[in-house]
């Protein structure tokens, strides 16, 4: 402390050494100074004034100087902001080109601009912040796409529903139009050939379709075909716009995303599938029912068809089959159980064509379709039995309107017509002059015509089913042999077992079925004729209308013998014998008398019958002949059961004197020979048994009765012992009954027990006969 004390002590006294020596410059500095500081001021206030003048006058320059620093500041703003909006600017227009193309749907481009905005335009200005929301909302816009682009699948779906009929209308149409034109050809090429090489032809054909049945045409060569024959018909893609499935196939193929759209579309088109495979419940009521359904089913496989050829995968082959499977099936099925409903030929005939229609259409796309052909056979048979039914009908309206009498002929015209219409050919007619009658009535050459109309609607059926010569011809025969044996027999069988049809309207319709089974052999040649297979091709069917002929013909016979018998029946019931009478009158029994008027007029009708040649009168003769002899015998059996009727307990041999005088009545009609061409009298021995019994009862000739019985040459060999037994004992209690009466009032006659004894004689001996006949 000392020292430090000590050293500043020193300097303090260096100090006051410095400033004693310079003070007095001190003091001059101090009086300069002041002197500067008058200097200074007035400089001060000349920098003042000066400043002062200064700021005023660049006042202005100092507010050009900050504009002009301001505008150089936005300048290079300007330019910094320019540099970034050329950077910028491409993204906008890329972002704005691609809301444009959303906008127009146009989405594939947009997806497209989206690719580009992403992956070149936004990497250049990722940091700024709308870039950012950009990158956030590309997969929005992505989702967008494939939402929008699936909407416009989905309204394209239901366009191609909703115009799959008028597609498949279109595609048939188209069909129908090259089928036009095949047809067109065939006949041209028919009218150059000659009948032989028509024939030849025919066969070559029939070749070519049993070694190679139902080939497909293909798709291209009928195309081909059409578009050579200049048919301008709009295909599908002229109906539908395919573009949203196209466009949205690329979007999702673009987006990773083609499997889930095929799956989509896929799922989506066999549901729809199904529903147009699921026909209206009302379909068989009319043909647009059925097209209307084909035309939808044919549409929707057009656009299939289209799509598999116009897109890389979105379906393929085995998906289209697949589909076809099903919708074959779901078709069959539809159509067996519809068609079931129709009773209509015209409508089934109609439902063939179109089904022909539709499979050839399939067919030219190359869908399999033997199997609806094959179905078609199925249909022909329900078709066979609907012109069954309706031939039914229009046979029974023809017989229904018939009069059952000769068709009367007045002219040549006339006559010409009608053979045109029925082959009859009879030299001895043509001779005849005018007016004259045919032997048959009008129902022989209608029920002729209508048997060559079936066989025409049956032709109509078989055409186009890719069938030969020989199955047509097959098919044909099978359904004319139903229509004869089935349909025409029954309505023949119940035209002769009608209650009211008379014994002429019969004999009518035995001419007539004599006439219709002579015209077979022509429907053989029509057959023939339309088919071109000979009727000695193996295998061909034989027409059975003569067996239908001759069955209606025997019917009819029969149904004459039985309305004879019936007849007789009747006035047989009109009989009242007095069994009880003692004497005989002195005529035929009334009812009697009537039932010969009547059986002479009958059989009059026999031998007044119109005959084109010895057939028809030996026909008609052998008929009247029969019928004849059955009335007799029926009349004879009915005369025996009458005598021995059990009622009748007591018969007297005056009452069997009338009996006789009636028997007798017949055996002088049958010796009148009502129906010529019996020999000698072999009509008289219908009557046989009644005569032969008669005479052993009148004669009383039991004697040689019993004498020569069961003797070839018995003078009573047609009278049996139990019938002569039965009478027997009749006539023995009339006798029995007399003789109390006269016991009463007198003494009982010898002569009359005698003849009681006799009669008890003989009934023993009788009763001994038949007794020994037993044992």
């Amino acid at each position: 402390m000392e020292k430090l004390e000590a050293r500043i002590r020193n300097h303090d006294r260096e100090i006051e050494k410095m400033c004693n020596f310079h003070y007095q410059g001190f003091v001059d500095s101090i009086t300069e100074l002041l002197k500067v500081r008058g200097e200074a001021q007035k400089l001060k206030n000349q920098v003042t004034d000066t400043n002062r003048k200064l700021q005023n006058e660049g006042k202005e320059l100092i507010i050009a100087m900050e504009e002009l620093k301001q505008c150089r500041l936005q300048q290079r703003n300007i330019s910094a902001t320019v540099d970034k909006l050329t950077l910028c600017l491409p993204v906008l227009e890329m972002y704005s080109k691609l809301r444009e193309q959303m906008k127009s749907k146009r989405h594939y481009p947009a997806l497209k601009t989206l690719e580009h905005l992403e992956h070149t335009y936004l990497p250049r200005v990722s940091h700024y912040r709308f870039c950012k929301v950009m990158l956030d909302n590309i997969p929005k816009l992505r989702e967008e796409i494939k939402e929008v682009s699936m909407s416009d699948l989905k309204d394209f779906l239901e366009s191609i529903r909703k115009h799959s009929d008028k597609i498949g209308e279109t595609a048939m149409k188209q069909d129908c139009r090259y089928n036009q034109w095949k047809i067109i050809a065939k006949i041209v090429f028919s009218l150059l050939l000659s009948p032989n090489e028509k024939a030849q032809q025919q066969r070559n054909l029939d070749n070519i379709v049993s070694q190679h049945p139902r080939i497909s045409s293909g798709k291209k060569s009928k195309k081909e075909a059409c578009a050579s024959s200049d048919l301008e018909v709009p295909g599908a893609q002229d109906l539908v716009d395919f573009s949203p499935v196209y466009r949205c196939l690329h979007i999702y193929s673009v987006l990773g995303a083609r499997e889930t759209f095929e799956n989509y579309y896929r799922k989506q088109r066999r549901k729809q599938a199904r529903l147009v495979l699921q026909p209206p419940s009302n379909m068989h009521e009319t043909l647009d029912g059925y097209r209307k359904y084909f035309n939808q089913i044919v549409g929707f496989f057009v656009v299939e068809d289209h799509i598999l050829h116009t897109t890389q995968g979105l379906v393929n082959r085995a998906y289209i089959d697949e589909l076809w499977e099903m919708a074959l099936s779901k078709t069959i099925a539809a159509l067996r159980t519809h068609s079931s409903y129709c009773s209509d030929p015209s409508l089934v005939l109609d439902l063939k064509n179109l089904i022909v229609l539709f499979a050839d259409t399939l067919q030219g796309y190359g869908f399999p379709v033997n199997q609806l052909f094959d179905m078609l056979l199925e249909i022909r048979d329900q078709y066979s039995e609907t012109l069954l039914k309706k031939w039914s009908g229009v046979f029974r309206n023809i017989l229904d309107l018939d009069n059952y009498s000769p068709i009367p002929v007045t002219n040549e015209e006339i006559y010409k017509k009608i053979v045109g219409q029925f082959p009859f050919q009879d030299a001895e007619l043509e001779k005849q002059p005018f007016p004259k009658k045919f032997p048959f009535s009008e129902f022989v050459p209608k029920v002729y015509n209508q048997i060559k109309e079936f066989i025409y609607a049956c032709l109509k059926f078989s055409e186009d089913l890719h069938l030969s010569s020989t199955e047509v011809d097959d098919m044909i025969r099978k359904s004319t042999n139903l229509l004869l044996t089935r349909t025409l027999s029954n309505s023949l069988q119940n035209v002769i077992k009608r209650k009211n049809v008379g014994l002429t309207e019969l004999v009518q319709i035995i001419i007539n079925t004599t006439h219709l089974e002579k015209s077979c052999k022509f429907l053989e040649e029509f057959i023939t004729n339309i088919t071109n297979v000979l009727p000695e091709t193996v295998h061909t069917t034989k027409l059975y209308g003569t067996t239908t002929f001759k069955d209606a013909r025997h019917a009819a016979e029969e149904e004459i013998y039985t309305n004879l018998n019936q007849k007789i029946d009747q006035f047989v019931q009109l009989a009242d014998y007095d069994w009880m009478a003692m004497e005989a009158g002195s005529k035929a029994s009334d009812y009697l008398v009537d039932l010969i008027g009547f059986l002479r007029s009958t059989f009059a009708v026999f031998t007044h019958l119109p005959g084109d040649a010895d057939a028809h009168s030996t026909m008609s003769g052998k008929v009247a002949q029969t019928a004849c002899m059955s009335a007799c015998k029926h009349l004879s059996t009915s005369l025996m059961q009458l005598l021995l009727e059990a009622e009748v307990r007591q018969l007297s041999l005056g009452a069997l004197q009338q009996f006789n005088l009636d028997v007798e009545e017949c055996e002088q009609f049958a010796r009148s020979g009502p129906v010529p061409g019996f020999q000698g009298d072999t009509l008289q021995l219908a009557f046989i048994d009644l005569r032969q019994l008669l005479d052993l009862f009148i004669q009383w000739d039991w004697s040689t009765y019993l004498a020569d019985y069961g003797q070839p040459t018995c003078k009573y060999l047609r009278v049996n012992p139990t019938t002569a037994l039965v009478l027997l004992e009749k006539i023995s209690r009339v006798m029995r009954d007399t003789s109390r009466k006269n016991n009463v009032f007198a003494q009982f006659r010898k002569n009359e027990r005698d003849k009681q004894k006799l009669i008890d004689t003989v009934a023993k001996q009788l009763r001994g006969l038949i007794n020994s006949h037993h044992s």
